[in-house]
């Protein structure tokens, strides 16, 4: 239905393109007529038999006329075209108004692009901005939308002190409350100023096209990246670019650091994260700090190792996913010692997700045990070659609680939220290409992987199903893609007893939450050598 929606669309925009003229001739036709019946209504009835005889002679002289029909024909065509023409004034250059916003931004950024030595300013107080202004674009309430300044060679653009404060100035001048994108060409001299579009909301979680490996964190704008995705937003199916971060032995971002105020996404972030990952058949454990509920939807389903609420019950699992990792890495020296393929289980994807992880570490020095967060330190740094992905979620208040491990290893982040430009650069490592809003939508941020560009981001709708306050749309398509709940594990195997024996590291049954419901993972033998390789098995 879309793809006939639009070929109609095209149709018609093509249609009304070769009918121009016709248009415009019917609409002057018309502007003639009416003209005539105002002539006839204003003239005396005493005068219309004279002024009907004197238009018939006229007809009769115009058809005894050589060529006479022909020459009248294309006169009346041509002053119902001339009548029919668009009569929109075509502007030639910006009003009053925005002239003089244009000359008070000129003004405001002369200290910043002169200095006294220059014999020929290009910003000088009672200059004109002309010069160095060009491309200016407005909005209805003569607002400026678009902008080329261009600015002295002197100007330091290669640093970022003076570039924040050029665009703070820009940003404030030329009107709050919307998103400036700048773009710097240090090469040109030259500084494009865009207002950016509100990225959309209306996208909900869904099976997005991607291969193994590949994670869609959110949605960004088209010049940012150079593939896009199909997705459903309503009724509606199009193309959007993604924000695609890829997991793996071979990624050189294995491990994810999302950050932002209270209801700013980041939970949303986690749930989308986790239905891709079962998704593409990987197993997911999730840790939760603040007990909130908020991936009860998630305990009991296929692929669901455990959904751990509870203070206690946290460190245990911890535990498992450290000695999980050490008995991949061992597994996987072993099948390629011996020229073997790797096992399965050794290939199968495993995903770490911490919520508020701050909560666990708080409670364990109140209570004098050790930090939890410590265990972490195995599944970080060698998670990549055990086909373990670590994903943390925190807020800005609690950051300096993080472990080093985290801020070492965790190379993709992604900042949801209102925060400042300081914030941003403080976990991205780099200040925004954009200026932050003070109100935005749940899951819009910023996003940067590795050492790329930073992007703008909106996270799909994942809310939680449970949620009566989520949007009823939005709850169905997470329900959809909820995998089927699944029975209790036994301690048997489906294929009969095992030749070794079982080891499952669980942690004791508790109130707050779920314990763990790990799948049956055969323990590596005992007389089998010690690993000899490159991975360290300790943490």
């Amino acid at each position: 239905m879309s793809r006939g929606r639009d070929f109609a669309r095209t149709a018609a925009d093509s249609a009304t393109d070769v009918l121009h003229p016709l248009l415009v001739i019917g609409r002057g036709l018309r502007v003639l007529a009416s003209a005539g019946r105002r002539k006839w209504s204003d003239t005396p009835k005493d005068k219309r038999g004279p002024g009907l005889f004197l238009g018939a002679a006229c007809v009769l002289v115009v058809a005894l006329v050589p060529y006479g029909p022909l020459i009248a024909l294309v006169t009346l065509m041509a002053a119902a075209g001339w009548h029919g023409r668009d009569r929109t004034p075509v502007k030639t250059g910006p009003s009053d108004a925005e002239t003089e916003r244009l000359a008070s931004l000129y003004e405001a950024l002369v200290p910043y692009f002169s200095i006294p030595e220059d014999p020929n300013p290009l910003f000088a107080h009672g200059g004109e901005w002309d010069r160095a202004f060009s491309g200016h674009v407005f909005d209805d309430a003569g607002r400026v939308t678009r902008l080329r300044i261009r600015y002295p060679a002197y100007f330091a653009d290669g640093e970022l002190a003076p570039r924040a404060r050029i665009e703070a100035l820009l940003h404030s001048k030329s009107g709050r409350g919307r998103e400036y994108r700048f773009d710097w060409d240090e090469e040109a001299n030259q500084l494009d100023l865009s207002v950016l579009e509100a990225l959309p909301t209306g996208i909900a979680a869904q099976r997005f096209v991607t291969s193994p490996g590949e994670t869609v964190l959110g949605l960004t704008d088209a010049g940012g990246v150079q593939r896009t995705l199909p997705v459903a937003e309503g009724e509606q199916t199009r193309d959007v670019p993604p924000v695609i971060w890829r997991t793996g032995p071979r990624s050189t971002e294995p491990h994810l650091l999302a950050v932002g105020q209270p209801g700013s996404g980041t939970s949303t972030l986690l749930r989308s994260i986790a239905l891709q990952a079962l998704h593409h058949d990987g197993d997911v454990l999730i840790v939760e700090g603040g007990g909130s509920g908020e991936y009860s939807c998630l305990s009991g389903r296929a692929g669901v190792l455990a959904v751990e609420c509870g203070p206690a019950g946290a460190p245990a699992t911890l535990e498992w996913a450290a000695h999980e990792t050490e008995r991949r890495l061992v597994a996987t020296h072993r099948a390629r010692e011996a020229g073997r393929p790797l096992p399965e289980d050794t290939r199968r994807p495993l995903w770490i997700l911490l919520d508020r992880p701050s909560v666990l570490t708080h409670l364990a020095a109140a209570e004098g045990r050790p930090d939890p967060l410590a265990r972490l330190q195995v599944p970080l740094r060698h998670g990549r070659a055990a086909h373990v992905t670590v994903v943390v979620a925190e807020q800005f208040e609690h950051l300096e609680l993080l472990d080093d491990a985290v801020w070492q290893h965790t190379r993709a982040r992604v900042v949801l939220g209102s925060a400042s430009v300081q914030q941003i650069a403080d976990v991205l490592g780099l200040p925004p290409h954009t200026t932050p809003t003070a109100m935005v939508p749940p899951g819009r941020g910023y996003a940067r992987l590795g050492t790329g560009p930073v992007h703008r981001v909106q996270v799909p709708a994942t809310p939680d199903p449970y949620d009566d306050a989520a949007h009823p749309a939005h709850r169905q398509a997470v329900r959809e893609l909820l995998p089927e709940r699944q029975a209790r594990p036994t301690a048997v195997a489906e294929h009969g007893t095992p030749a070794t024996p079982l080891h499952i590291v669980q942690p004791p049954a508790q109130a707050q939450g779920p314990s763990i419901e790990g799948r049956e993972i055969t323990e590596v033998p005992a007389e089998t050598p010690p690993a000899r390789g490159p991975w360290p098995v300790g943490p």
